[in-house]
């Protein structure tokens, strides 16, 4: 939704009305009723506007969210609040998500990162772990920006950019930072999608979840284990993975789920296991969705939700 109540201020402060500007502008009825509907303006109208008023496009709205956690991410990423639930979710996120992959950084390191751009490591950590613990905050910043975008390739390979660029990995001449995998690979000794046909099934999966007619936690569950099955980087599928996951469940109002270092072999055998027991994994994502919950709930944020 657009709220233009920066634009309705500058036009107060200069006594005109909406429809007075209609028409000294040459702007029909029906677009400046999108105004109090909400709706969106077009790029030409807004500079149309904007000129008139001797202002940016960007002063004259802004996006407001009917989904209350995405809204909330919105409002304290932008005006930088500690203590909330943009700052839990990244801490945790961010903790979880690295040390199911190995990160040796503890919880109270991630959360120094985030919060004060040091680190304490005198115990010695690893640069990659830093980087990525950063890179992982961007990409999250990332998920809440594009949320309401639909998913696409493009998106997709981006997370995978904002997570590897500047690691020890894109030093590898074959290793494709940004772009979908050279040489195969396997999880948990189990095949993936073979280079060649990654593109495809790529694709393949793109089109079977957007033709659903509504998607549900159960929807982002499975494209989830399909993702993972595929494989499509040479490393860093599974971050990408839970990313994908959490901007869906923002995109569709559904409270998105945290998969905690402590639940990871639950979570490792719901991914292998999938065709043979969607349980595993569903229960799995389901018991992370309650620690989200359990944030929400002592942050006080009500949901009106999506399932």
């Amino acid at each position: 939704m657009f709220k233009y109540d920066r634009m309705l201020a500058i036009l107060a402060s200069k006594n005109q009305k909406k429809s007075e500007m209609g028409k000294l502008l040459g702007i029909s009825s029906r677009t400046i009723a999108k105004i109090s509907k909400g709706e969106k303006l077009s790029p030409i109208i807004l500079r149309k506007i904007a000129d008139f008023l001797a202002c940016s496009p960007e002063e004259l709205y802004e996006i407001v969210s009917e989904n209350p956690v995405l809204q909330r991410l919105k409002e304290e990423k932008s005006a930088g609040i500690s203590g909330g639930l943009y700052h839990e979710l990244q801490v945790r996120m961010t903790y979880n998500s690295n040390h199911i992959e190995g990160s040796k950084l503890t919880e109270d390191q991630t959360r120094l990162i985030f919060e004060t751009q040091t680190i304490d490591c005198a115990d010695g950590v690893s640069v990659d772990d830093i980087i990525e613990t950063v890179h992982h905050f961007r990409a999250i910043d990332y998920c809440i920006d594009i949320a309401e975008e639909e998913l696409s390739e493009d998106i997709i390979k981006h997370l995978h950019y904002i997570l590897k660029h500047d690691t020890k990995d894109s030093l590898l001449s074959w290793f494709a930072v940004g772009d979908y995998k050279r040489r195969a690979n396997m999880v948990g000794g189990l095949e993936t999608s073979d280079p060649l046909n990654v593109s495809q099934d790529m694709k393949c999966l793109l089109n079977d979840y957007q033709i659903k007619e509504r998607i549900t936690i159960n929807d982002i569950v499975e494209f989830h284990a399909r993702f993972e099955k595929i494989h499509p980087f040479q490393d860093g599928n599974g971050r990408v993975g839970r990313l994908i996951a959490f901007k869906e469940c923002l995109k569709y109002n559904i409270v998105p789920f945290i998969i905690d270092d402590s639940k990871k072999m639950f979570y490792y055998r719901g991914l292998a296991k999938w065709n043979e027991e969607k349980g595993y994994l569903t229960d799995t994502c389901l018991d992370g969705q309650d620690t989200v919950y359990a944030l929400l709930n002592a942050l006080n944020i009500e949901v009106s939700i999506n399932e």
